[in-house]
């Protein structure tokens, strides 16, 4: 049995979708369903039992003789993702400590362990991108979020987990199945309701000089192509460490919302609008995966042309009211 942290969420139900499509089924979903939509990204996959994050830690800490026996992997991929969440001791809680025991609990059992890590753990990025361990500890998050992902993948290099497991820094994620995150969403869903209702897209300023407004450049990456990576790693037990999870290339937001405007057959019209307060010291003006070492650890699998991918989330699921994996 694999077991899915997350999966109801965004990345986690699209691993799950994909290991449905290669004919996995025997699948432990986990998650905290509380009261938002995302419980609807359950309804068209095929698992074989569900249980409450707490309840799955419970199960753990309880050593079950059953989940010991018959977990055979967990994807890690639960956590509190919002990065303009202000309250660090839950984020410490429940994206530190809560992955600290599943993690224990996997290499004791000889389980794979695969989690999600983040692009946010590398700040303003003045230590460059590279997913190399020798660097983890000079990085410096800029908001709470990134700094809770980069306290788990220090203490994962530290213990020497990271010879056992592997660990993903994803960075610009865009797809179906994000509804249901607010203002969490990726910008391609934003600029879709925001065309649709308005007609034009919402932009942020710069207020750094080396870059124009709309002009700040992120490497976007599809999610199709974020769970070819992972499930890689699940089925190379052999692959160790920690791996950028993105396109190795930048795109800037006007370009984005351009080819969200292409996307539906509209003209382009960008208003630039100031940055918020909350924001100013914690914004990421560049970011860049390099991804020489996923590459080398012999993940070949196709990038997705960016164009394309925007293309395809938009008027196979955006515009035909389907923001759900398929």
């Amino acid at each position: 049995m694999i077991a899915v942290t997350g999966a109801a969420g965004f990345i986690g139900s699209c691993l799950i979708a994909e290991l449905n499509k290669r004919g996995v089924e025997d699948i432990l979903a986990v998650d905290e369903l509380g009261s938002d939509e995302k419980w609807k990204n359950l309804r068209r996959l095929k698992i074989k039992d569900y249980l409450e994050k707490d309840d799955f830690l419970s199960l753990l800490l309880d050593d079950d003789v059953s989940l010991k026996k018959n977990i055979s992997a967990i994807l890690h991929m639960g956590a509190c993702s919002s990065t303009t969440e202000t309250d660090c001791t839950y984020l410490i809680k429940n994206n530190f400590e809560y992955s600290k025991i599943l993690c224990k609990w996997a290499l004791e059992n000889a389980a794979r362990f695969v989690y999600a890590s983040s692009a946010a753990t590398y700040g303003n990025g003045e230590n460059g991108f590279s997913d190399e361990h020798s660097i983890i500890n000079s990085l410096e998050p800029l908001n709470m979020y990134g700094f809770s992902k980069h306290l788990f993948d220090k203490w994962a290099l530290a213990c020497g987990a990271l010879n056992f497991a592997a660990g993903f820094k994803y960075f610009n994620v865009f797809g179906p199945n994000e509804y249901h995150k607010g203002s969490m969403q990726s910008f391609v869903l934003k600029a879709f309701e925001q065309i649709r209702d308005t007609g034009r897209v919402r932009l942020f300023k710069s207020e750094n000089p080396d870059y124009g407004h709309g002009e700040q450049l992120r490497d976007f990456v599809y999610v199709k192509d974020i769970t070819d990576m992972t499930l890689f790693a699940l089925e190379r037990r052999d692959v160790c460490g920690i791996f950028n999870a993105g396109t190795g290339e930048t795109k800037s937001w006007n370009r984005l919302a351009k080819a969200v405007f292409a996307s539906m057959n509209k003209e382009p019209e960008i208003e630039y609008i100031d940055m918020p307060e909350n924001l100013k010291g914690k914004y990421q003006y560049y970011t860049k995966a390099d991804m020489k070492k996923l590459r080398d650890a012999g993940c070949s699998n196709d990038i997705t042309e960016f164009e394309e991918a925007v293309r395809d989330y938009v008027q196979n699921y955006l515009q035909k009211g389907n923001y759900y994996h398929s």
